[in-house]
Order: C-alpha cells, then sequence, then structure tokens
C-alpha cells in the first residue's frame, strides 16, 4: 500500500496547481466564490465560503486516487459538497469528467460562460505531475480497510483574502496565504486511527521578481511497527515516541528558538478565537513563546515542522477532515492530537497515563451537518508527551 501514499502526494500536487491556477486572475476570482448553505457552515463563522477551488480539487482527488484504487471512491469523504451555483441560478454539480474537453465545457457553466478560465482549470485537472520517489519502504496495508478524510483548501479564508505579504513571526505566519493547505489523511476504518497524512502547503514561497509562488509537502505513514515520514528516514520496528522530537524542516522553513527552550518550557500557536481562559493559562506558562495563526491545518503544520511545541484549540469547530492528515504526520513522528476534553475528564478520574487520541470512523450522536464530524472535545496537536502532559496538567482546573 505504498503506493497510496505516493498517489495522494501526487494528487495533492495536482490540487495545489489547481489552487495557485485559480488566483492568477483576480477578476475571475470573484466567479469562483459561493456561500455554503447551511448544514455545510462551520459555526465558527458568520458567513463561510467556498471555492470553485475547493470542489474542484476535492473532486480531482477523489477521481484520481480512486483511478489508480478502484472502489476507495467509496470511502473518500470531504468538507465540501459538489454542488456550486453559478450567477444565473443553476445547480452544477462539479466532477471531473472523461476529457480535459468535457471538463472544460462543465466549468464554463460554473465560470458563467468563461471558457479561457474553464480550460485553464481543466487543464490543470487533467495535467499529468511527476513526483520523484518516496522513500516508504514495503507496508502492507488491506485497501478495504481504508478511509479517505479531504480538505481541499483549509483556511478558505485566508485563500480568498489571498494576502501576499504577510511577515512571520519566529517562522510562524499569523495570517496570509501561507496559512492555507491542502489536506489529505487516510485512516482505519475499523478503528479509526490514522494511518497516512499529506499536508500540502500552495503557497509556502513567493518568488520576489515573478510573484509566482511554489509549494511544498509533507506526509507520513504510521501503521503497526512502521514509521516513516517526509522529515525523516525511513525506519521500521522503531519506537518513534522515545526519540528525540526534532524534526528536520525544509531551507526556507528553519527551526525557531521554540526548540531550544528550557524543558519546563513550551511553545503553543492559538487560534485567535481561542477562549480567554486559555489564552491566559498558556500565556503564563508560554510567554512569548506562545503564537496566533489562521488554519487548523497550519497551526498543526507549525507543531510537525518543530516551530512550536503544541497546538492547542479547545473549541468544537475543528472536523475530521482538518486533523486527519496532520495526526498521522504527527504519530508517524512521535507525537499525537488528543482529544483535550476526554484527557482532562480522565486526568480528573485519577487516569494520569491513558491519553485519548482523536478518532476518524465515529459520527457525533445526534449531530447533523458538518457537526456530524466535529472534534467535539477540541483537541491538543503534539510532538512529545512530555508537551502533553505540560498542557494538561496547566488546564487541568478549568471546565472545556
Amino acid at each position: 500500500m505504498s503506493d497510496v501514499i505516493a498517489a495522494l502526494v501526487h494528487a495533492s500536487e495536482k490540487a495545489a496547481k489547481i489552487a495557485r491556477a485559480c488566483r492568477l486572475e483576480e477578476s475571475l476570482f470573484g466567479l469562483l466564490i459561493e456561500e455554503k448553505k447551511e448544514g455545510e457552515k462551520n459555526k465558527k463563522f458568520v458567513t463561510d465560503f467556498k471555492t470553485l477551488a475547493d470542489v474542484l480539487v476535492q473532486e480531482v482527488i477523489k477521481h484520481d486516487v480512486a483511478k489508480q484504487f478502484p472502489g476507495i471512491e467509496n470511502n473518500i469523504f470531504g468538507e465540501e459538497s459538489n454542488e456550486f451555483m453559478n450567477g444565473l441560478g443553476e445547480k452544477i454539480h462539479v466532477k471531473v469528467c472523461e476529457t480535459e474537453q468535457e471538463t472544460a465545457k462543465l466549468l464554463s457553466k460554473v465560470l458563467d460562460g468563461n471558457m479561457e478560465a474553464a480550460e485553464v482549470l481543466a487543464r490543470s485537472a487533467h495535467q499529468n505531475i511527476v513526483i520523484p520517489d518516496l522513500d516508504t519502504g514495503k507496508i502492507d496495508i488491506p485497501q478495504d480497510r481504508l478511509g479517505v478524510w479531504v480538505d481541499p483548501i483549509d483556511s478558505t479564508f485566508q485563500y480568498i483574502k489571498g494576502i501576499s505579504d504577510s511577515k512571520p513571526n519566529n517562522n510562524i505566519y499569523s495570517h496570509g496565504l501561507q496559512c492555507v493547505t491542502i489536506l489529505i489523511g487516510v485512516y482505519d476504518l475499523h478503528s479509526g486511527t490514522p494511518i497516512m497524512g499529506v499536508l500540502n502547503q500552495p503557497f509556502a514561497v513567493q518568488d520576489p521578481e515573478t510573484q509566482r509562488w511554489s509549494g511544498q509537502y509533507y506526509w507520513g505513514i504510521s501503521y503497526g511497527t512502521t514509521n516513516v515520514c517526509s522529515l525523516r528516514p525511513h525506519s521500521k520496528n522503531r519506537d518513534v515516541s522515545s526519540e528525540s522530537n526534532s524534526v528536520s524542516a525544509p531551507h526556507h522553513l528553519k527551526k525557531g528558538s521554540a526548540a531550544d527552550l528550557e524543558e519546563e518550557h513550551f511553545s503553543a500557536v492559538l487560534s485567535t478565537g481561542e477562549t480567554v481562559c486559555v489564552k491566559t493559562l498558556l500565556k503564563g506558562a508560554c510567554g512569548d513563546n506562545i503564537h496566533y495563526a489562521a488554519g487548523a491545518g497550519y497551526k498543526s503544520l507549525c507543531v510537525v515542522l518543530g516551530f512550536v511545541d503544541v497546538y492547542v484549540f479547545s473549541e468544537d469547530t475543528t472536523f475530521k477532515w482538518d486533523c486527519c492528515s496532520p495526526h498521522a504526520i504527527l504519530k508517524s513522528l512521535g507525537g499525537g492530537m488528543a482529544d483535550l476534553r476526554e484527557c482532562l475528564r480522565r486526568r480528573q478520574d485519577g487516569n494520569l497515563e491513558d491519553c485519548s487520541e482523536l478518532v476518524y470512523n465515529a459520527p457525533v450522536q445526534d449531530a447533523k451537518g458538518a457537526d456530524r464530524w466535529a472534534n467535539k472535545g477540541g483537541l491538543v496537536a503534539y510532538r512529545s508527551r512530555k508537551h502533553l502532559d505540560a498542557v494538561l496538567n496547566l488546564l487541568s482546573g478549568i471546565s472545556v
């Protein structure tokens, strides 16, 4: 099943090209945006939008992965519906057709007859992407155990705003296109545990002369005794939890000073929408090493790359599609993504050792729409168990 991760990386790179193509022509970008319907919305936002890029990216990922692994399409789930409404009020079901010409014709209906833009997007959807061989080793995972969560454009608001001149603080961007990610996570349908993850950052670096963007992708596999990741070499039968939690970031993403802090301290990234109580407690513990950033996927990436030790979110407005991908990568590095509320409850019951990790196969009972797949207990993304314990000790006296 090592071919699966290669297929997911391939699909994410094609998706990233589509995301960049949709942002190239500002005069056309307004045609690509639609407000989500009730049931699709994240209750965190008064107005929640999806773009044609969201929908097309999701359909490309489904199409390409299913083409290589027939049958898996029945277990690919995503944030977006594939329904889009054009300026004439016509409902269009976006999909990748058999030919580039057919896809362009379909997309032109969404784009109010703009065939030139439709052809650009169709070309991106059908293009052949070449990726280097991935050093995964041989991994045998039955296909019928695999479920897939897709978040085609995480941080859609930042994608729509299109801010390109955001400046980082200790390598972390609080907002801007750098916070946009494409997330593809694979989980075990039976246990719900994450197995593989691909996280693509389409707008990682902008060329100062051409103003063109290039991207970066990261992947990880954690299955049985195998833990392998794009940030460290293949290793089988390795207890990653006992290793150093440092990871090797690419040249343009060098690790900040957070990793050099004394052991009793830790660094964190939060949402600006975090509760005042949690912000206050973490600020007291982290001092200047607390950061704020947009996008659940991007905040998780900050943990993966070692820019911070933890990402904490106590609210219930992240979803399975936000977390499955980075969770698998963190697992492959010896970390994880815990259910904050459940961990705190177990600690109150005297269980200090057992950590409740997020699972991805069970909907929230009696919930409707997107809330069926919400992480109701909040989360802590971490690279090392000691940092998870530090967060839980700090928050043990509050109710989340």
